[in-house]
């Protein structure tokens, strides 16, 4: 499916015809079914009977990222996409990266031990998600040595808990900080009144796919509750994996053996305890998760079928406390800890050729910790406009980085521990000058005493509530993401380059949202945007790699998307992206697809007791990392859910990747695999039981 450029390569005509083909013969249908449930709805709301205030009520719920207080979607300064609890157990999602995929505009690419998140055509392949922010009810998911986030099976999240996921599309720097580049994902858990009761659930799928999960949420008072969550998952993996860049009887690489198929090198176990507590105002949550993943790309170098695998471990506390000071104004106060830590084992041959194999690991290993506070106060003032101020303050307590060779006598190569802080302070306004026009303005400083000092970030728009449920939205914002200490401090010839400067975007962005009625809506955005001071890996002229701010990217795109919800149960959106991101020189940037369309169909069967989830998402083809072209491809999953008695009891059953296709994602410098394949049709089943609680 690789192929050279000049055999890949198509006349602007011909790419435009065949995505116009996949939205016509693949979202058209979807869409006309979904459409033709109208007529089976009584009484259908005419826009012009509802007002603005109503429709919005009717038609999204508020969303709290964009801001840190609630509001409605088509008040917020930004572009929000929100999937639903609902969506997710019809959908039959496992992982954040699944719920992710969904959204439009984003791709989630994989390669076979952790999962990334791409948006709006920029995803480097390797990078660890630093350009994004992931939250769980507001607490800052990045770690402190990567900047780093998890969003697939090494997240860890039992999905069950996900009362909604909020995706804020655009920098966000103003208000969150570093990292906020692309967008903040905020993965809001259910209150304990919605785990009311205790749920058992288990599940199993292909490749010797298990998982378990237990919750138990109680209310104690009027304003008391408390829920606590268990879940174990394991998979063996493809137990045989085929890689030809290994196959002895093809390949150069001294690496390759076994004739290039890694055999039972792709499993994966984890487990995860997660609880909250709320008394009054206040609220303490607390995570703590594990992970350990087979590779079996032999990355980095190391030996292939030498058992390379990482693991991973995180756990972090939340205490809260949100008090109405007065009828207008509101504090919030958090302290937070956080912990995270990674360890590595790449085995390589350290023998001379021709000499039986000398397996010796190289451990890679990271801890770090992290503490602090932020205290936020949120106000009305005249009843017209809302203040938000605030500030944050935190301390990285452990920073420590080392790497050695496993043996009698180890030999260091790395061993760095350190210790930094960070201040910052933030305000934003909401005021509505007119009773359809409100302009939204925001700014944070950011302080980095032991790295490049003080940054700062705002963020504007101008929203526009125009007649006939239409909004249009003009916005602007800046963001940074500051150089972490993987990429200050890893490489040794790191200490003879200038010090890293933080990245800086600018982001100009027109979006428009109309609903033709309380069922019907359809948003259309377009927008550009500008990187500076991009951190990129360099090599010195003997090979030492380091770090530099030594690229730029510009980016322009068009997105689109269409959503009806009907009385009968039928719910559907269908989405496109066209992107094009180019580097300083004018060339297409790697891993960007040019264009991105999904669909997503939920149908009721047998009255409320069986529903149907389709899902069809097409990837656009993609320049690798050797600079070849990687085609496009379709993916087709589908998901039944089933209430057989009650809402108490529920099956469902589902195939990811139904038609078998054979895809993968552009492999990272780290890989002989210019591209790494995926898994192909996957089947899967959940069983859960709710014992206590009411029936819904």
């Amino acid at each position: 499916m690789i192929a050279s450029e000049e055999q890949s390569q198509n006349t602007g005509h011909e790419r435009y015809m065949r995505v116009a083909g996949f939205l016509r013969f693949i979202i058209g249908p979807g869409l006309a079914l979904a459409a033709a449930c109208v007529h089976a709805d009584d009484g259908a709301s005419r826009l012009g009977d509802l007002s603005i205030e109503q429709l919005m009520d009717l038609r999204v719920e508020k969303v709290y990222s964009a801001s840190k207080y609630e509001q409605s979607v088509t008040q917020a300064p930004a572009s929000v996409s929100i999937v639903s609890a609902d969506d997710i157990r019809k959908f039959g999602y496992r992982t954040l990266a699944e719920i992710l995929r969904s959204i439009r505009g984003v791709y989630v690419s994989d390669d076979r031990n952790y999962s990334y998140v791409g948006v709006r055509g920029f995803l480097r392949p390797g990078d660890y998600n630093s350009r994004v922010l992931v939250l769980i009810d507001g607490h800052r998911m990045n770690d402190n040595i990567y900047d780093g986030a998890y969003v697939g099976g090494e997240a860890v999240i039992d999905v069950n808990l996900i009362e909604r996921v909020e995706f804020i599309r655009g920098p966000s720097s103003s208000i969150y900080g570093s990292s906020a580049f692309f967008g903040v994902i905020n993965v809001i858990t259910k209150s304990a009144d919605k785990l009311d009761g205790t749920r058992v659930s288990a599940g199993a799928g292909s490749f010797g796919t298990y998982r378990e999960s237990v919750t138990h949420g109680m209310r104690f008072g009027a304003d008391r509750d408390a829920y606590v969550s268990t879940m174990f998952t394991r998979s063996a993996g493809e137990r045989n994996i085929y890689y030809p860049e290994f196959d002895q009887r093809i390949s150069s690489d001294p690496r390759a053996s076994d004739d290039g198929v890694a055999r039972n090198t792709d499993g994966e176990k984890a487990f995860a305890l997660s609880g909250r507590v709320h008394v009054g105002d206040f609220s303490l949550s607390g995570w703590l998760t594990s992970r350990n993943k087979q590779v079996p790309t032999a990355s980095f170098g190391g030996m292939f079928n030498g058992g390379e695998q990482t693991t991973d471990r995180r756990s972090f506390f939340d205490l809260k406390y949100e008090h109405a000071l007065s009828a207008d104004w509101r504090v919030a106060a958090r302290a937070f800890y956080g912990y995270w830590a990674y360890n590595g084992d790449y085995p390589s041959n350290y023998a001379a050729p021709g000499d039986p194999p000398q397996r010796v690991v190289f451990k890679d290993e990271a801890e770090g910790a992290w503490a602090g506070t932020e205290w936020q106060f949120t106000g009305r003032l005249f009843d017209r406009h809302t203040i938000v101020l605030g500030t944050e303050y935190r301390e990285n307590l452990k920073a420590h980085q080392w790497n050695y060779d496993e043996t009698s006598l180890p030999s260091f190569y790395l061993d760095d521990d350190r210790r930094s802080r960070t201040l910052a302070f933030y305000a934003q306004g909401d005021f509505k000058l007119s009773e359809r026009l409100r302009l939204n303005a925001g700014v944070r400083l950011d302080h980095y005493p032991q790295s490049f000092g003080t940054t700062t970030n705002p963020r504007l728009g101008l929203i526009y509530a125009a007649q006939e449920g239409t909004t249009f939205k003009a916005l602007y914002g800046q963001a940074f993401r500051a150089p972490n200490l993987y990429e200050q401090r890893y490489y040794s010839a790191q200490g003879e380059r200038p010090r890293l400067s933080p990245e800086k975007i600018r982001t100009y962005e027109l979006v428009a949202e109309h609903y033709f009625d309380r069922r019907h809506r359809a948003t259309l955005s377009a927008y550009r945007y500008d990187i500076r001071q991009l951190i990129s890996q360099r090599a010195t002229d003997d090979g030492s790699i380091y770090f530099d701010n030594a690229d730029s990217t510009r980016a322009t795109g068009l997105e689109f998307e269409v959503e009806g919800k009907y009385d009968s149960g039928v719910h559907g959106w269908a989405s496109y992206a066209l992107q094009r991101t180019r580097d300083a020189e004018g060339h297409e940037l790697g891993n960007s697809p040019r264009h991105l369309a999904k669909l997503d169909l939920q149908v009721p069967m047998l009255g409320e007791r069986l529903s149907s989830a389709l899902e069809l998402q097409y990837h656009g083809a993609i320049r690798t990392l050797s600079g070849a072209r990687y085609g496009s491809f379709v993916i087709v999953n589908l998901n039944l859910v089933s209430h057989p008695f009650d809402d108490r009891f529920e099956i469902s059953a589902g195939v990811q990747n139904l038609l078998d296709r054979r895809y993968g994602y552009a492999g990272a410098e780290e890989f002989a695999q210019d591209v790494v394949l995926q898994y192909g049709r996957n089947l899967r089943a959940d069983v859960s039981y709710r014992f206590g609680g009411a029936v819904k």
